[in-house]
């Protein structure tokens, strides 16, 4: 897709599980220095010409990537940057990836996670413009580790909210970035922000703590595990009282300790 690239760094290096799953991580050209604010930072320009044939593919290509909802995936300091959102229940859901645009239909209809509203219907939006949210944690006192400094910091988590700017200046009043199929001379400018937050209510060993909350499937279902419990102990009773049986039958010790039920049981209804 034709977002701006980084081309003399080299990429980060995988682990074995990123390399089995086929995780390739490229690096960003989003810099920014720590515990440094942003309010607007420049990227670059991407520009479509009706001329370059190969520009109109890259569009067109770009264009079936936001109506397929294709998504992206950050990484910071080894985490996840996270797009969270309130759902219907005002309860924060997170996402580890974020669309690359929206695309609003012929009956103005758009995705769940486009949050542009525009009066013009059969147009894709870019989002090109990101919010970055970083935040860290740094205690007096606490053990931070080795290679540490006693006024070393660690980030907490990393948060970012899209959106479309037509506008190298992060205008926010600016309109969003449109284009259709029938488009001929198109810039996308690419712009970014960051703000820092410290908090000492997180510690770093808990950083992971939001992100498992908010998604659906690492919550704890203890219908399931009673139920498999109840399901394990009587199998495990049903085994043992079969054993106890077994081994009473040929052991005179145990027949002793069963004792006038035991008899009845062998010579029956006939005695």
């Amino acid at each position: 897709f034709p977002f701006c690239t980084v081309n003399d760094e080299p990429s980060p290096i995988e682990n074995l599980g990123q390399v089995l799953i086929g995780e390739r991580i490229q690096p960003s050209p989003y810099k920014f220095d720590f515990l440094t604010n942003y309010y607007c930072r420049y990227v670059c320009t991407k520009k479509f010409t009706s001329t370059d044939t190969n520009q109109q593919e890259m569009l067109k290509r770009l264009m079936k990537g936001i109506i397929l909802n294709y998504q992206q995936e950050w990484k910071l300091d080894n985490i996840p940057i996270m797009l969270c959102y309130r759902n219907s229940e005002n309860k924060e859901f997170c996402s580890r990836s974020f669309p690359i645009g929206c695309y609003v239909n012929k009956s103005d209809q758009t995705k769940k996670s486009c949050n542009i509203r525009d009066e013009k219907n059969d147009t894709f939006y870019i989002f090109n413009h990101l919010d970055f949210e970083i935040t860290y944690h740094n205690e007096l006192g606490e053990t931070l580790g080795s290679t540490f400094g006693k006024d070393s910091s660690r980030i907490i988590s990393a948060k970012i909210q899209v959106n479309s700017l037509n506008s190298n200046r992060c205008d926010r009043a600016a309109a969003p970035v449109t284009f259709q199929s029938t488009s001929k001379d198109i810039e996308i400018p690419f712009t970014y922000s960051v703000t820092i937050i410290k908090t000492s209510d997180i510690h770093w060993a808990s950083r992971w703590d939001y992100i498992l909350k908010s998604l659906p499937q690492t919550r704890i279902q203890w219908f399931s595990i009673l139920n498999s419990l109840v399901i394990v102990l009587f199998l495990s009773g049903l085994v043992a009282i079969i054993l106890l049986r077994t081994l009473c039958k040929n052991n005179p010790r145990c027949i002793q300790m069963v004792g006038t039920g035991t008899e009845k049981e062998q010579f029956g209804w006939k005695q």
